[in-house]
């Protein structure tokens, strides 16, 4: 094992689960290429609220799809939210919990500012320090931005946020077709303009920063023509208004995991899309899938086990969770399926991160983030569900209130 493999180990231990990498690499080898039944997951009121500050900082990534736009009318029908993708989809095995209907936030629409009232208490309820907002720009349209615009414009929506810029062209392979709906082009000129317009939401107090910096991640940074030119020119913009130069996170997927030659100041994992495995899971079939099915599906555990082996890297990796993966609400018979998410395995993961964050980071930077708070057609959400209640965010509530002993981080 690597000396930073060990650390983790230690970090893991620091928060009472000395197996737990050890214990999902047995369950992933028994489940590999085997028809599996599908777990219950028992359904939860929810539980007390977390009462202390926790030594690790979860940010949810938050989806702001929940509202309709024109151009959604345009190219999907009229009224079209993420809710109309949740709705028809349909179980392909037993036990299949799909269509996956909301718990008591019900089928909100984002633009009523009392839905994100109630989303802020729930996580704070149970112990999320904020939400990362996925930022829609391309060359200075901005797409599903009300939400955002929203919470900059209510101070009374007192809740930490960062962005992370989603950068790709829109398309639609939903359905299966590579159309570009709405394209980017990158430009040094589009770099000066979208940090422009970043500073506005850098300014607010709310925003959550690393030693004076506002946090900010780059969901794409490959598709930019040359990204250490255009993480230079955000910097020459922000100088020339007087402010502070972002902590610039690459979020590691689509084959980019090492944020060191590109110029970012440290690195995010946003699982099931990793850099360091060419979706190289070992796979499984639940019993009675139907013979449509031309996706994949494939062991939770295994997810937990690949993303926690890319912690083991030379440089700052901010580790994340993902409750759970299963985006058969847009593809369909196509879809990829983690199986057997449950609260006992999310809890394991959790753990695990949170003993990596304790270890790797000083207090300022111990952030954990999760993926998602409330990606429903993707079935990774940590909003309570009418399946299991509030099963994920108890487990993420008990996670954060461990506080362990004689853990020192480094910078």
């Amino acid at each position: 094992m690597t000396a930073r493999f060990h650390k983790l180990r230690h970090g893991v231990r620091a928060f009472g689960l000395p197996a737990v990498l050890r214990s999902l690499t047995q369950y992933a080898r028994r489940t590999r290429l085997r028809p599996q039944p599908v777990e219950p997951v028992a359904h939860e009121p929810q539980g007390p609220a977390l009462q202390d500050h926790p030594a690790v900082k979860a940010i949810a990534y938050y989806l702001p799809q929940f509202h309709p736009i024109p151009e959604n009318d345009a190219w999907w029908g009229e009224g079209f939210t993420e809710w109309t993708n949740v709705y028809r989809a349909r179980p392909l095995f037993p036990g299949h919990v799909q269509p996956d209907f909301p718990g008591e936030l019900g089928e909100y629409d984002l633009r009523d500012p009392d839905v994100m009232r109630r989303q802020i208490a729930l996580a704070r309820h149970h112990g999320l320090h904020g939400f990362c907002f996925h930022y829609y720009w391309f060359c200075g349209k901005r797409l599903l931005e009300h939400p955002l615009e929203q919470l900059l414009a209510d101070p009374s929506l007192d809740v930490p946020f960062c962005l992370n810029w989603a950068n790709e062209s829109w398309s639609r392979r939903w359905d299966g077709s590579s159309e570009v709906l709405m394209p980017q082009a990158h430009s040094p000129e589009d770099d000066a303009a979208v940090m422009r317009d970043l500073l506005r939401y850098f300014n607010d107090p709310r925003y959550i920063r690393i030693d004076g910096r506002p946090l900010f991640l780059l969901y794409r940074p490959a598709l930019l023509p040359d990204v250490r030119a255009t993480l230079d020119r955000w910097r020459a913009v922000c100088a020339a208004e007087g402010a502070a130069a972002p902590f610039f996170v690459m979020v590691q997927s689509f084959g980019m995991h090492d944020p060191r030659p590109y110029g970012f100041d440290a690195a995010a994992q946003f699982p099931p899309h990793l850099g360091h495995t060419p979706f190289g899971y070992a796979r499984t079939r639940p019993v009675g899938l139907t013979p449509e099915f031309s996706g994949r599906v494939f062991p939770y555990a295994e997810l937990a086990r690949v993303t926690l082996a890319g912690l083991d890297a030379p440089y700052p990796t901010f580790p994340c969770v993902c409750p759970g993966w299963d985006n058969t609400p847009r593809r369909g018979t196509a879809a990829t399926v983690f199986l057997n998410a449950t609260p006992r395995r999310y809890t394991d993961w959790l753990t695990a991160a949170c003993g990596h964050a304790m270890q790797a980071f000083d207090e300022t930077r111990r952030f954990v983030f999760i993926n998602a708070w409330n990606e429903w057609a993707e079935g990774a959400h940590l909003e309570p569900n009418l399946a299991h209640g509030h099963a994920f965010l108890n487990a993420t509530t008990r996670v954060l209130a461990r506080r362990p002993a004689g853990v020192t981080g480094t910078a």
